[in-house]
């Protein structure tokens, strides 16, 4: 796995140049992007709709920000499976989600 963090743009681009070389995404690579249970998950795919941009950043599409509540600045959790071709996006919500239970198992309950 590879990780990276990346503030969303007010054009719902990500940038992490680590993340998407160590996927060997090159701009012009054809995505295929769906958002599931609040992640959003994208995929190398010929038939993709979504392309990484000539500068090398992805592209959430405004109805998946929309779903997952994410809105310009907002930094999000990239984990990257190379092996798989799969990156997952964990909005904010998403990564509280996996974090506070953790922290208040850690400390002894309640929210840091």
């Amino acid at each position: 796995m590879v990780y990276g963090v990346a503030a969303l743009d007010a054009s719902g681009r990500i940038a992490d140049s680590g993340v998407v070389r160590a996927l060997g995404w090159v701009p012009g690579t054809r995505l295929h992007v769906h958002e599931g249970a609040g992640l959003v998950v994208f995929r190398a795919d010929r038939q993709g709709v979504f392309t990484v941009t000539g500068q090398g950043h992805l592209r959430l599409p405004a109805a998946v920000r929309q779903w997952c509540g994410l809105a310009a600045g907002d930094r999000v959790l990239l984990a990257a499976c190379p092996a798989d071709g799969l990156l997952v996006v964990h909005p904010p919500a998403a990564v509280d989600a996996m974090v506070v239970p953790v922290h208040a198992a850690v400390l002894g309950g309640g929210r840091p």
